[in-house]
């Protein structure tokens, strides 16, 4: 009786055409009973009373049809929010799910597609797997974005997330529009993941220029990261060509329950305003913690921080901390990283018991 070892190995013989790539690798998933899991930049919070609700009256008979195609009811809702016509936004599953449709929408030149070195590490995996030429644009020693180095180049496209991640840092709009008018000849996407927790949105670009495309998620600021919701704002010529791409392959993408929760989460605006500014107080208040006991702690405008420990190694700590059933982030394979820990913020109790945890290691 074959092995899957066997059948791996007699595949690899006789099969061509397969893709060979590298993953994106995501962060761990445990499911130990009263850990601090703070390694995903998932929210501390529940999600909103009116996302619950709407969980709870759902009707599951609809669920024998088809869900929306256009998901009318959430973008006519995002639209509301955001001042901006409905036809200038696209849902997907997750921004993961907007990102990928854009790199395949968007970016079919000969010329590299350009993002920074240490950032979102799909972006890497998305123009590998659909084979686009890129160059990864190396940041600061400080860890910024240099604006000059998107500028006066030939390029096929421009992607940053900002805030950036996994450093957090945040690169202010005149930086960003000018960028943005150096290249009016290529998309530029802005990854907002992180913006709800500091800094201002690009949102008033798209006004003003065709080729500027946003992506958003409801997994970080609205507590939804189960539910895999996220959209993209553009003019309306980009959105055209993202939504034929859509439609070339998964028109039905977003599920009926996905759409009327994400809604919910749209209408209670001020409940996520008020729990996402008591992230950002945890996050500061955490963020002078660690510099107190020596730790060098980026400037953060997301939901975590990159911290270099003192007197301690990064992947020393990280170990121990897994001893305590704290769940951090460690980027040991990349070289620039290999010194620090990304921390997501969570509760102000959870982190005063991680403040406590690292204190009592390195005093």
């Amino acid at each position: 009786m074959l092995n899957l070892a066997d059948l791996v190995d007699i595949g690899d013989c006789v099969m061509k055409g397969l893709r060979q790539i590298t993953p994106y690798v995501a962060g761990a998933q445990p499911q130990e009973k009263g850990m601090i899991k703070i390694n995903t930049n998932e929210h501390a919070f529940s999600p909103s009373p009116a996302v619950l609700a709407a969980l709870h009256e759902f009707d599951g008979n609809g669920l024998r049809k088809y869900s929306s195609i256009e998901n009318d009811s959430l973008r006519c809702a995002l639209a509301k929010q955001l001042g901006v016509h409905q036809d200038q936004l696209i849902v997907g599953n997750g921004s993961d799910d907007i990102l990928a449709l854009a790199f395949l929408s968007f970016f079919n030149s000969d010329d590299s597609l350009l993002f920074p070195d240490i950032t979102y590490g799909f972006y890497k995996v998305w123009a590998d797997l659909f084979r686009i030429p890129f160059e990864e644009v190396p940041l600061t020693a400080q860890f910024q974005i240099n604006s000059a180095d998107y500028m006066d180049r030939k390029t096929g496209g421009i992607v940053i997330a900002n805030p950036n991640a996994p450093t957090g840092i945040y690169k202010n709009l005149a930086e960003i529009e000018a960028i943005v008018v150096a290249n009016q000849d290529v998309v530029v996407i802005i990854d907002e993941a992180y913006i709800a927790f500091g800094g201002i949105s690009a949102l008033p670009l798209v006004a003003k220029y065709d080729n500027v495309f946003i992506t958003r998620t409801f997994s970080k600021d609205a507590a939804l990261a189960g539910l895999r919701v996220g959209y993209g704002i553009g003019s309306p010529k980009l959105l055209k060509v993202i939504q034929a791409v859509k439609h070339a392959y998964n028109p039905y993408s977003v599920d009926a329950i996905a759409e009327k929760l994400a809604t919910a989460a749209v209408s209670d605006a001020a409940y996520y305003t008020q729990v996402n500014a008591e992230i950002v107080e945890i996050r500061d208040w955490f963020s002078a913690e660690l510099k107190a006991i020596g730790f060098d702690v980026l400037p953060s405008k997301a939901n975590f921080v990159l911290v270099k420990p003192a007197g301690i190694s990064a992947s020393t700590l990280f170990d121990f901390l897994q001893t305590k059933k704290i769940y951090v982030r460690y980027f040991g394979d990349k070289a620039r990283l290999s010194d620090y820990l990304r921390i997501s913020i969570g509760t102000k109790n959870e982190m005063i018991r991680v403040i406590q945890i690292i204190g009592d290691l390195v005093a």
